[in-house]
């Protein structure tokens, strides 16, 4: 049985993609701040798939937490998949970059980039084992420049890169750093509170986008939700 460790699962894109391995028969570790919205998308999750789930709440700065992460696939077998989805702003609704905290940079910085690093380097030994994969979701901002977006797009801009030296490093894994698309999410609503999010796709539109890395092995490099869609 696959396992995947999925950070920020309890909703949004990290739960889209969670249930979608879960349909497959993934045994699933998933992160999540709030205690009470993970569990129950857990309990969720072991109804919508025959594979064993493993809520562990916590925060991703936390190194602790990691561990904890780490530990818990392991006793499912190994990590076979990473997927570094949880995300920070920086500052919420969104601010220019003459407004924006430097405390919230560095909060971004710390979630976005310092994070998803720990995590791999706990979860290494296990994804090397199995020659697996990590996927670390990107955003259009890591390579447009928006007003408002400066602080958010730095952190994964640099989460860009450091996807890009690990896959050189790390020719035995498949590393894919992949920009979903504009997406209705709490955290966009979050960063752009007047905005109208009805036009923008549901994760679950995009999950199938995911899945066809999986299923085609697709070399390390920067992807893209919509074309990778419009390719199917």
């Amino acid at each position: 049985m696959s396992v995947a460790i999925i950070t920020g699962a309890s909703r949004g894109l990290g739960r889209a993609l969670a249930g979608a391995l879960a349909r497959r028969g993934w045994d699933l570790v998933l992160d999540g701040r709030s205690e009470g919205v993970l569990k129950a998308a857990a309990a969720e999750l072991e109804r919508e798939g025959p594979g064993r789930v493993a809520a562990v709440p916590g925060d991703v700065t936390d190194a602790a937490h990691r561990t904890a992460l780490v530990a818990a696939a392991r006793a499912f077998g190994g990590v076979d998949l990473l997927v570094n989805n949880a995300s920070a702003l920086g500052a919420e609704p969104l601010v220019s970059l003459a407004e924006l905290p430097v405390d919230g940079l560095r909060a971004a910085l710390e979630t976005n980039v310092v994070a998803p690093l720990g995590l791999v380097r706990e979860a290494l030994p296990l994804l090397r084992a199995a020659g697996g994969a990590v996927l670390n979701i990107s955003s259009d901002a890591a390579v447009e420049a928006y007003g408002t977006w400066g602080g958010y797009g730095a952190s994964k801009a640099a989460l860009e890169q450091l996807s890009a030296v690990l896959a050189v490093e790390e020719p035995g894994l498949r590393v894919w750093w992949v920009d979903p698309g504009d997406l209705r999410t709490e955290l966009y609503t979050a960063a752009v509170p007047d905005d109208d999010p009805s036009d923008r796709l549901l994760p679950a539109d995009v999950a199938p986008a995911f899945l066809r890395l999986l299923d085609e092995e697709a070399p390390s490099g920067r992807y893209t939700a919509p074309a990778l869609l419009e390719a199917r």
